[in-house]
């Protein structure tokens, strides 16, 4: 099987000195850099049946991930700033050291998720998150921005809504929500080296995971922090554990994103577990 290497050359943490000294660590056969966004996705359909390690963010990996051939095996070596996906298959930071831990990887079958046709491996949403990302942005290297302007962004959001955050949309079978997260990892992502944990204890083996506040006002934000830290939900959270199928309508246009990546405005979505359905290798 051939052995091939994508790397974002954007990507915050890749540099061409990395990237040779990854490439030399995993053996590979070819070097392939993209130039474009979507142009992952278009090298990994080429590459076939192939074993694809991804240097870049979880953007990169996303790319790669929808445009794989269903008998590749794929690998994250953490390139981006966040790399969530890539410490939550218990990679180290280091792009080197999770080289050579691959270099000698096991392979592991886990499932993934799917939204209105786009597959993601760890997270996706519509409403909130959604929004900060968008609003966070890139930079004009096309980097996205860090924690701290993404922090500043959230306050910003929040601000903007005076902390409010109304029923905005349906849950078929759970009722009415603001917005809502969908999690096929624990955690669901990470600000610095804090896990945000949406929804404890999900699987890469098991279905998708739906946490969603029927609503947040500004006295609920104690209860949020603590949700987060520590899972106790005194928010009266829709929650959904091992789902196959999740299916929301908006009542007007709002942002939908997976694995971090900006899917649009959206009115309907609809995600769905694909079990079993992605080789990975694993150190």
């Amino acid at each position: 099987m051939t052995r091939a290497l994508i790397a974002n050359p954007t990507a915050s943490r890749v540099t061409e000195a990395r990237l040779a000294a990854a490439a030399h660590e995993l053996g590979v056969d070819d070097v392939l850099r993209t130039e474009r966004p979507g142009h992952a996705r278009e090298l990994a359909a080429e590459l076939g049946a192939a074993t694809i390690f991804v240097y870049g963010g979880d953007g990169t990996f996303n790319e790669v991930l929808n445009g794989a051939a269903a008998d590749a095996v794929l690998a994250p070596l953490p390139g981006g700033g966040t790399n969530v996906l890539a410490r939550a298959l218990g990679l180290p930071g280091d792009p080197l050291a999770a080289a050579r831990r691959l270099a000698a990887g096991s392979p592991r079958r886990i499932s993934v998720g799917r939204v209105n046709g786009r597959r993601f491996a760890f997270a996706a949403g519509i409403g909130l998150d959604a929004e900060l990302l968008r609003r966070a942005g890139r930079t004009r290297r096309g980097r996205r921005r860090g924690d701290l302007g993404t922090a500043w962004e959230a306050l910003r959001l929040v601000s903007a809504r005076r902390g409010r955050f109304e029923p905005a949309l349906e849950i078929r079978g759970h009722g009415e929500a603001a917005f809502a997260l969908v999690a096929n990892a624990d955690p669901y992502t990470y600000v610095g080296r804090t896990p945000l944990r949406i929804a404890r204890g999900t699987r890469f083996a098991a279905g998708l995971d739906l946490v969603a506040p029927r609503r947040l006002r500004l006295r609920d934000y104690p209860a949020v922090a603590r949700y987060l830290l520590t899972g106790a939900d005194r928010l009266g959270l829709v929650r959904g554990r091992d789902l196959d199928r999740i299916e929301i309508a908006a009542r007007e246009p709002m942002p939908l994103q997976a694995d971090g990546e900006d899917l649009g405005d959206v009115t309907e979505a609809v995600f769905e577990a694909e079990r079993d359905a992605v080789t990975v290798l694993v150190g």
